[in-house]
């Protein structure tokens, strides 16, 4: 028969269970937190990524020493928030007709909205121009704006991959540009090749980096000092990109989320 102690477990919930709660910190910013309680969590946990603050809770832990713990890392939060994410106003889902720049290729261009039959997005000297029918939803707005990262990225990689190709044992079998969460790129066994497309928003020379990282795959299926070696021999300069992300490379991604949010 199952002692008590085995009943109690048997009855312990043992999937992640989800929900919300805000936080002022200090200087008057709200924040919405994501509250998760895990089975497989162990301590109290607190992170910031690109899609915002959350508090990770251990089975045991209650509600309110997890409010406590939140409480009592207001300050930490603030500076990560300051650090990696953008700030009100910064991005956003765009406004029609009110907002004022786009982010592209490290740099703020300025955007200019016209009334047309249909959406279009299109890059001249001038900045960004859209062009959008009155009764055009924000659904339909956000799919033209990913069209048209997806097509400034390509002609940056149509640019580089010419000089990179020469000296691997072979092209990539294709290139795919997709949302990423943590990742900048990968490299299938297949030899399939996905750049995050958050790239486009990062100065150039980053995402050249990112994507030489990548090639240098096709000859070192690792991060052994050979690969490093074959990166430096096409890159020397990937060191100060590295460090670059690290140091923005949350806040890009952020910018790009905040850009094409449902």
């Amino acid at each position: 028969m199952p002692s008590p102690l085995h009943r109690l477990i048997a009855r312990t919930p043992q999937r992640v269970e989800r929900d919300t709660l805000e936080l002022e910190l200090d200087d008057g910013r709200r924040l919405t937190v994501q509250r998760v309680r895990d089975p497989r969590a162990r301590r109290l946990k607190l992170s910031v990524d690109e899609r915002g603050v959350r508090l990770t809770l251990p089975l045991r832990a209650s509600l309110v020493s997890g409010e406590r713990f939140l409480h009592e890392h207001r300050g930490w939060l603030a500076e990560q928030m300051d650090r990696h994410l953008p700030a009100d106003g910064e991005a956003a889902a765009l406004q029609p007709g009110a907002s004022a720049c786009l982010p592209l290729r490290g740099a703020n261009l300025p955007l200019h909205w016209h009334e047309g039959r249909y959406i279009r997005i299109e890059r001249d000297a001038d900045g960004v121009h859209v062009q959008r029918p009155p009764r055009a939803g924000d659904a339909a707005l956000r799919r033209a704006l990913r069209a048209f990262y997806e097509a400034e990225a390509r002609a940056d990689i149509g640019r580089w991959l010419p000089v990179y190709l020469p000296g691997l044992p072979r092209a990539p079998r294709q290139l795919r540009l997709k949302v990423m969460s943590s990742q900048w790129g990968s490299l299938a066994p297949d030899g399939s090749l996905a750049l995050d497309l958050a790239l486009v928003l990062a100065r150039p020379s980053a995402f050249e980096y990112v994507l030489v990282h990548e090639l240098c795959h096709l000859l070192q299926a690792n991060h052994s000092p050979a690969f490093w070696r074959e990166v430096e021999q096409r890159f020397p300069a990937w060191r100060e990109e590295r460090a670059y992300f690290h140091r923005d490379g949350r806040r890009i991604k952020a910018s790009l989320r905040a850009l094409l949010a449902g």
